[in-house]
């Protein structure tokens, strides 16, 4: 991880970016990290944007909440579920 202190981060983020891969750069204010630049491989915007949405967040925190309480199908048994052919249908004969 590189640290810049904000006051001397005066190069454009582009160039920044151009290190994050081999490591992170964190902007300090005095000594304090205030944010962060980092490579983000094998994701998408849409990733980007849910992992940082709070009503996103908060709608998983409930669900696994409930998931522990009520208990539920593990991924297992979903995907089980979702392969297996479904019944014949006599009634559309």
């Amino acid at each position: 991880m590189k640290t810049i202190e904000r006051i001397e981060a005066t190069e454009s983020l582009a160039k920044y970016s151009e290190h994050t891969e081999d490591l992170p750069i964190v902007i300090t204010d005095h000594g304090q990290p205030v944010a962060a630049l980092m490579s983000i491989p094998n994701t998408d915007l849409e990733t980007v944007s849910l992992s940082t949405n709070p009503q996103f967040l908060s709608l998983i925190s409930r669900s696994r909440t409930r998931q522990e309480k009520e208990g539920g199908l593990t991924a297992e048994e979903m995907r089980r579920r979702l392969s297996a052919t479904p019944p014949e249908n006599d009634a559309a004969e």
